[in-house]
């Protein structure tokens, strides 16, 4: 049998063979072997890349001089998926990509699906899609900064931090019963009302949250060890972070006030008063910094609407976009057939072509949706904040030392069921 791939006389660009493949490799180490260099590979699978990532690195001593991401370990396929699934299946998606904090993620796409159809959504679930919002933010911040700390050999910040984070979890498992992937929003509000208590167990957070936080931050800015590790390591300037595509935390570390919330506002971020943290420099200690202020402005935000939750719907009441009440299916024949609608034909987007973007915890996350009028989308393309910014990576690392890039790719923030999604 022929090897159609190998016949170079056939005036074709054949696919290269395994032979010469490995060849150009055993060139390529020997190359660095006669220039002193060593070849490590950071990952895929490392506590400090934070995910099934690898960074092939060419060190002289400890000195990084060449760095290589290499992604696609634990692609999914979402886009793709996007085209077989309705709009609200969509959300057991969305839930993947940035696990830490998952709500944000399916409210910026339901977000962009109403925007589409051109839905008002009632007050009360715009207030707790906001709330929510804020809150897993501080979630993911405390992920972040807490870890950074864990990477840099300071564990305590964790244990203190964490234990608070729960109380943030434990009103998500109370609200929708589960804890990691939510999938508690619908196109046109909710799936249920909030529990009994709700506004009570978010205030508690709000109560104990600012002092502990204030701890933490005493543990780690004012240290010397930390500041050393983090103060102008992995710095990167305003002009650069931009043409790397760079959003959130870390563009608005590098002195950029660039915020969706407030550039483009959604959900009642124009309704509610808040700063835009930035930093100097862009580095790991700036990056940190900015994260641990967005913590306090997201508990302000909250503040401002826990006392103001308003009673009535808490999703639309048009049954073309979202399910009538259960009780009625059972004995009203046309609350029946807009049930039998939703579920066997979808929800019907207008056609056309939309782009959306909210600001979640890491960045800028968009989606570009293409609708043909079906119960699916045509097409789906995700803006993911971590494979842009992810790309500077070598940039950042280059000329530092090799403890230097743990520190780095953890004040990213990469996660990698985003990034390869």
């Amino acid at each position: 049998m022929t090897n159609k791939n190998s016949d170079n006389s056939a005036g074709k660009n054949p696919l290269p063979d395994t032979y010469s493949t490995r060849q150009e490799v055993l060139k390529n180490e020997a190359e660095h072997l006669e220039n002193g260099l060593m070849r490590i590979n950071l990952g895929p699978s490392h506590p400090a890349t934070h995910g099934i990532l690898q960074n092939v690195m060419d060190l002289d001593g400890e000195t990084i001089v060449k760095a290589r991401p290499v992604i696609g370990y634990v692609h999914r396929s979402f886009e793709k998926l996007g085209e077989k699934y309705t709009y609200n299946q969509f959300l057991n998606c969305t839930d993947r990509m940035n696990y830490v904090s998952s709500p944000m993620n399916n409210i910026a796409w339901i977000n962009a699906v109403e925007e589409m159809i051109g839905i008002n959504v009632p007050s009360r679930a715009q207030v707790v899609r906001t709330i929510i919002n804020e809150l897993s933010r501080i979630s993911d911040h405390i992920i972040c900064n807490t870890v950074l700390g864990v990477d840099l050999g300071a564990f305590t910040g964790l244990l203190y931090l964490y234990h608070y984070r729960e109380m943030f979890t434990n009103i998500l498992e109370k609200m929708t019963g589960a804890r990691l992937t939510t999938t508690f929003n619908r196109v046109g509000g909710l799936e249920m009302d909030i529990y009994d208590g709700f506004a009570a167990d978010v205030k508690d957070f709000l109560k104990v949250f600012p002092k502990i936080l204030k701890d933490f931050e005493g543990l780690l800015i004012h240290n010397r060890i930390f500041i050393d590790r983090t103060k102008g390591v992995g710095a990167i300037d305003k002009e650069t972070a931009l043409s790397y595509g760079y959003t959130g935390p870390n563009l608005r570390a590098t002195g950029c006030d660039y915020d969706v919330r407030k550039a483009y506002p959604y959900l009642l971020y124009d309704q509610v008063d808040f700063d835009i943290p930035v930093g100097i420099d862009g580095s790991v200690y700036d990056r940190f910094l900015v994260r641990n202020e967005e913590m306090y402005q997201s508990m302000k935000i909250v503040s401002q609407l826990i006392d103001n939750i308003p009673a009535g719907p808490y999703r639309v009441e048009d049954y073309h976009y979202s399910l009538p009440p259960k009780k009625d299916v059972y004995e009203k024949m046309e609350e029946l057939i807009y049930h039998f609608k939703i579920v066997m034909h979808g929800i019907q987007v207008p056609p056309g072509e939309f782009y959306s973007a909210a600001e979640i915890a890491n960045g800028e996350m968009g989606f570009y949706i293409v609708s043909d009028g079906g119960k699916t989308p045509y097409r789906v393309h995700v803006r993911r904040p971590c494979f842009w910014y992810y790309q500077s990576f070598p940039e950042l690392v280059e000329g530092s030392m090799l403890a230097d890039a743990v520190a780095v790719m953890s004040s990213l923030n990469v996660i990698a069921g985003e990034l390869d999604g």
